[in-house]
C-alpha cells in the first residue's frame, strides 16, 4: 500500500473506536435508483478516470471490465449493467474531507528568502523503523549540508503543510516549476497541531482551519515553531517533474489523480481503482461518481473518503472547508458484490 498522500484532515486529527477497527464491516447491495442524484451525474467523466487506472487491476473480473470500459461504451449503461452498488459498513458514520496540491515559491539553491528545505530520504532511514523526530531533525540540523535538499521554500509553514498534503508544485525563482511527491517518513505518528491549539486554549475546536493555523504560526514565530514540532512526524519527498503540468499529482496507484473525480480511501475496505458513489452532505452537497485512486494515513474506515479538489490556493480553500457527513457506496463487479453480501 502506498502512502503517497497525507490527508488535509490531519490538521484536525482523525480517531477511530476499537469497535470500528476490529468489527467486520457489513455489505449491503443497493439498487442504482437508491443512489441520490445518480441519474444527474456525468458518468462519462467518471469512466474516463476509471480507465486511467483500471489496467492496473490484478484479477480477471476487474480486468475484463477494464477492457470493456476502454471500448468507449455508454458510460451510465456500462456501470449499471456490470456493477452493483455496495454499501460497506453502513452502520458507521461517514466522514468526508478534502485535499489539494499546494503551490509553493522556492528555489533549487538556498538564498534570500528561500531558506526552508524540502528533503529527500536520507540513506540511513529504514522503511518501517522509527527515525529522529521532527524536533530533532530541525533543532539538530540532522539533514543540513548533506546534499539532500530538493529545493528551498520561502515559508516554513508551507513546508509543513506540504508534508501534510504529500505532494505539491514549487514555482522556482530561477524559472520553471518543480513537482514533488511523497517518498517516505520518519516513522513517527502524526499529532494534530489543530487539536494542540485547542488544548492550549488558543482557539475553540470550531475555529480551527488551515488558514487559522497558518496565520497564528506566522504571527507567533517562536511559539509557532514549537507548535509545528508538536507533530513528530516528518515527510520526505522525491521529484516527480516527469508528470505533465496539466495532469494532477501521482496518487497511491502511481498515476495522476483528477480534481473532483478522485478520492482517497482506506484500501482495507475499498479497492483502489474502484468506482465509488459519494453522497456528501454539509454546506456544499456533493453527489457524484468518484474513483478510489489514493490513500491517506488519516483515511481509516469503510465510510471515510478524502476528495481531491485540484491544485493551488483556491482548491486549498475549498478542500479546507470540507468536513461533512454522508455516505459512500462502492460499485463492485456483480459476482464480487454478491459474494461479499452473502459472505461467500
Amino acid at each position: 500500500m502506498s502512502f503517497g498522500r497525507w490527508a488535509a484532515s490531519f490538521l484536525f486529527g482523525a480517531t477511530m473506536s476499537l469497535s470500528q477497527i476490529h468489527a467486520m464491516p457489513t455489505h449491503e447491495i443497493l439498487k442504482f435508483e437508491d443512489l441520490d442524484g445518480w441519474a444527474d451525474d456525468n458518468h462519462q467523466e467518471a469512466l474516463d478516470v476509471f480507465t486511467n487506472t483500471c489496467q492496473d487491476f490484478d484479477d480477471g473480473e476487474w480486468l475484463s471490465l477494464c477492457e470493456l470500459a476502454k471500448s468507449q461504451p455508454n458510460a451510465r449503461i456500462f456501470f449499471e449493467l456490470f456493477f452493483r452498488p455496495v454499501l460497506i459498513g453502513g452502520q458507521e458514520k461517514a466522514l468526508f474531507t478534502g485535499y489539494f496540491e499546494p503551490e509553493l515559491n522556492g528555489s533549487r539553491r538556498k538564498f534570500g528568502p528561500y531558506q526552508y528545505p524540502i528533503y529527500k530520504i536520507p540513506p540511513e532511514l529504514q522503511v518501517g523503523k522509527q527515525w529522529h523526530s521532527r524536533a530533532d531533525i530541525e533543532n539538530q540540523q540532522l539533514l543540513s549540508d548533506r546534499g539532500l535538499a530538493i529545493a528551498y521554500i520561502d515559508d516554513p509553514v508551507d513546508v509543513f503543510f506540504l508534508q501534510i498534503q504529500g505532494s505539491g508544485r514549487v514555482k522556482l525563482a530561477e524559472g520553471g516549476t518543480l513537482r514533488v511527491g511523497y517518498a517516505g517518513k520518519n516513522g513517527h505518528e502524526y499529532r494534530s497541531i489543530g487539536q494542540e491549539l485547542v488544548r492550549r486554549g488558543v482557539y475553540k475546536a470550531h475555529q480551527v482551519s488551515a488558514d487559522v493555523i497558518r496565520r497564528w504560526v506566522k504571527n507567533n514565530p517562536l511559539k509557532g515553531r514549537d507548535l509545528l514540532q508538536h507533530n513528530p512526524s516528518y515527510v520526505f519527498f522525491r521529484e516527480v517533474s516527469q508528470v505533465p503540468a496539466d495532469k494532477g499529482p501521482l496518487g497511491a496507484m502511481n498515476r495522476s489523480i483528477t480534481p473532483m473525480r478522485s478520492i482517497a480511501v482506506d484500501p482495507a475496505y475499498t479497492r483502489l481503482g474502484a468506482p465509488v458513489w459519494i453522497e456528501k452532505d454539509g454546506k456544499s452537497p456533493m453527489r457524484r461518481l468518484m474513483i478510489a485512486q489514493d490513500t491517506g494515513s488519516a483515511i481509516k474506515g469503510a465510510q471515510r473518503a478524502d476528495v481531491y479538489f485540484g491544485t493551488g490556493k483556491k482548491a486549498g480553500r475549498e478542500a479546507g472547508q470540507i468536513k461533512d457527513p454522508g455516505r459512500m457506496i462502492v460499485l463492485m463487479p456483480i459476482q464480487t458484490a454478491y459474494a461479499l453480501a452473502t459472505g461467500g
